[in-house]
Formats: structure tokens, C-alpha cells, sequence
């Protein structure tokens, strides 16, 4: 995308990599399947938004579904298949939390493209997305819960199921916020930044694996 600073970008490449690490770390197996599946997957969607073809708004069904539809269907497929709830409940609760630390530097690059007139305000913590505070929390939530080990069961899956809330709020108001014939919101500066390179990782990595996170954290306690 030009005229933005080199350090948006960069800053996005690295939250992509970062969210990546952390999830491979908390699987038990199969972790040179996930980088092999992940990065071809990068990659892919690096090629798709390079050709601009996410750019063409004006159709229906909206060609942004290829960027978010493949992972919410792998997410499905884990949880109905016996062999993908064996690999969800292997995996690290501890690494699934510190995860979500990712949303610091995303709600930054957000905040930043709003700066530049990529997103709306709406889609940053000026406005009505309040995502951060599930990324401020998380080493809060992470040393209380798994290093003195004071809160129980209880509370994290109060603050698994708030962040998830949080999640699901800024999701949708960027699906809103894009043009699109489906677009509600922000039509004076809609959501276009998500659909160039490196911020389609946003909607087609970051987002699935910490929602994966959270689902997968929701199932190990509630199975508690």
C-alpha cells in the first residue's frame, strides 16, 4: 500500500509471525505441518491481495470471503472431527494466553491506518473497538492464573468468553466498515486498508488463530 511509513507494515508482518509462534508453541504435534500450512497460506494471501483482487468491492458474494472463510472452516472442522478435538485439547493453555498478547501491536497498526484514512476511527480504541484491553490483559490473566495461581477455572473462562466478545465486536464492525454491498458503517472512510499486503494477515491469520485460541481454551476448561 503507498504512503504509509515502512514501520505500519512492518509492524503487521511481525504481529502475523508473532501470533504464529506463540500458536505453534502451544501445540503438542504436528507443529511442522502448522508452519508448512500457515506460511503457504501467508503466502497465498499475499499473492491474492498484490493482484488487487480484493480490491474489486462492488460484487456479491463478497470476494473478501476467501480471506475468512478457509480458516473458519478449518476452526469447524477441528471441533466436529474426533482427530481435530484430539489436537485442540493438546493444546498449552499457558501459550494460548500469552498469545493473545498480539492485540497490543495489531490495535496499534489499526490505530495507525486510521491515522493514514485506511480504516475508520470506529475500528480503533478511539473509537468503538476495545479489543486492546483482552491483549493488556493477558500477562495480568497469564501470572495470576498459571504462575501464583489464584484465580481458578472460573474467572478465565469469564475472561476467555469477554475477550471473545470483544473479538466478535471488531470483526463485525470491520465486515461492516468495508465497501461492499453489505457495508453499514463508515461510509465516509471505509475499511479498505485490510485489503492490501501484509494487513490481509489480519482477517486471514491473526484473527483465526486467537479466536482458535479462545475456543480451544473455552472446551479444555469447560471439559475441566
Amino acid at each position: 500500500m503507498e504512503h504509509l511509513p515502512f514501520y505500519i507494515p512492518l509492524v503487521m508482518g511481525l504481529s502475523t509471525f508473532l501470533a504464529i509462534y506463540l500458536f505453534i508453541r502451544s501445540a503438542q504435534a504436528y507443529t511442522t505441518r502448522i508452519w508448512v500450512l500457515l506460511i503457504l497460506w501467508l503466502v497465498v494471501q499475499a499473492g491474492i491481495s498484490f493482484s488487487g483482487f480484493y480490491t474489486v468491492t462492488n460484487v456479491l458474494p463478497p470476494r473478501f470471503l476467501l480471506a475468512v472463510l478457509p480458516p473458519a472452516l478449518l476452526i469447524l472442522f477441528l471441533f466436529v472431527s474426533s482427530r481435530g478435538r484430539k489436537f485442540i485439547d493438546g493444546l498449552d493453555l499457558k501459550a494460548l494466553t500469552l498469545l493473545h498478547l498480539v492485540r497490543i501491536p495489531v490495535e496499534i497498526v489499526l490505530l495507525w491506518l486510521y491515522q493514514y484514512k485506511k480504516v475508520p476511527e470506529l475500528m480503533t480504541f478511539e473509537g468503538q473497538n476495545f479489543d486492546i484491553f483482552s491483549g493488556l490483559t493477558a500477562p495480568l490473566i497469564y501470572y495470576l492464573a498459571f504462575v501464583r495461581k489464584s484465580i481458578g477455572t472460573g474467572i478465565m473462562l469469564m475472561w476467555n468468553f469477554v475477550c471473545l466478545i470483544l473479538l466478535a465486536n471488531i470483526v463485525s464492525t470491520a465486515i461492516l466498515s468495508a465497501p461492499s454491498p453489505l457495508q453499514q458503517f463508515a461510509f465516509e472512510q471505509p475499511n479498505v486498508g485490510i485489503f492490501y499486503f501484509p494487513f490481509i494477515w489480519l482477517p486471514c491469520c491473526i484473527v483465526p488463530v486467537v479466536l482458535l485460541a479462545h475456543l480451544a481454551t473455552i472446551r479444555q476448561l469447560m471439559n475441566e
